[in-house]
């Protein structure tokens, strides 16, 4: 316990020390989000390179407590993989074919690290390409959600802290560990990134969190009571899977393309109903802890009670798809 809550201190530090640091270099290299009068409506240019502080502050923790199992030494492998790919991204020279290619990449790397869906009932020629998919999912839906001061980082630290609770309950110490140290990491940066944001993730913090969540929440025992329980990671990252499916599906009845940005997000039709920028995102969290202790929850009952979950959460986010559908998001915003 000692290691856990000096795992998570020390990375929340670390995030604190850097952030400062990494945003002065930002501004005096012109690395910045200029406002463009369309989907990005701040009022001046925010610094986006804070993804760097928080690998940093995941790095230097790791460095300093872990002991390098083959496990970790695979997961920061090919999460560095997914920086590099998220920070060339940032300077705007890849297009969206590469940019999944380079993700695709590190989840393979993974993979290769013996780190992949490990689930009784299913067979590694099925398994392999599904922890792809995942890992492109929630990778994809964290960057999507990074669109409100404070959002994709307070929701990532949120799924951390219930990933590593998980991970605790299965006795799978060193994954807990690197849940707590990412959790820290993201709660420090967050200081800086909410409202009014002094300085985003951009895609490099947003790919690097993104991808080692989807890690992070594979195997963590969640069947022990029951198998249907194996979608407890589904539940814990909801909001920016959520996110991803109703934007998708908004603009594929558009005809536009799904990785053309528009205003379709969940969090921006928040907004127009009157909520505030720190109203919405607060909103989100409650919602996402939710989600996480359902997620939890599920592990340690019946499967009769797990289906309920399940059954409930879908209802649910129908219920609100359908509401958020129903929002003017043509009519000027007050």
């Amino acid at each position: 316990m000692i290691r856990y809550v000096a795992a998570y201190i020390l990375s929340f530090v670390f995030a604190l020390c850097w952030t400062p640091l990494v945003r002065k270099a930002a501004l005096q290299l012109g690395i910045v989000d200029r406002p463009d009068g369309n989907l990005k409506k701040h009022t001046e240019a925010i610094p986006y390179f804070g993804g760097i502080a928080v690998y940093t502050a995941f790095l230097f923790t790791v460095g300093i407590l872990s002991d390098f199992g083959q496990e970790s030494l695979g997961l920061m492998l090919s999460g560095s993989i997914a920086l590099m790919v998220g920070l060339i991204d940032d300077f705007g020279v890849m297009t969206p074919k590469q940019k999944l290619l380079g993700q695709t990449f590190a989840a393979l790397v993974l993979v290769k690290s013996g780190t992949y869906i490990k689930l009784a009932f299913l067979p590694v020629w099925l398994a392999i390409p599904l922890t792809v998919l995942w890992i492109l999912a929630v990778t994809n839906a964290l960057n999507i959600i990074d669109i409100l001061d404070g959002l994709a980082a307070g929701v990532a630290g949120i799924a951390a802290i219930a990933i590593a609770f998980a991970n605790i309950m299965a006795h799978r110490d060193s994954v807990a560990f690197l849940c707590l140290v990412l959790a820290g990491a993201t709660m420090g940066f967050l200081r800086y990134n909410f409202h009014p944001a002094k300085i985003y993730l951009g895609d490099a913090g947003a790919l690097f969190i993104g991808f080692m969540l989807a890690a992070l929440s594979m195997n963590a025992g969640y069947t022990r009571l029951n198998t249907l329980a194996a979608i407890s990671p589904v539940l814990i990252l909801g909001i920016p899977l959520f996110d991803l499916g109703f934007v998708v599906w908004i603009r594929w009845r558009k005809g536009i393309p799904v990785t053309k940005g528009s205003p379709d997000h969940f969090a921006l039709r928040l907004r127009r109903c009157k909520l505030s920028v720190r109203e919405t995102a607060l909103t989100t969290y409650v919602a996402g802890a939710i989600l996480a202790g359902a997620a939890l929850l599920m592990s340690q009952v019946t499967v009769e009670w797990a289906a309920a979950t399940v059954g409930g959460t879908l209802s649910a986010a129908c219920v609100l798809a359908y509401l958020l559908l129903k929002v003017d998001m043509s009519a000027p915003r007050t």
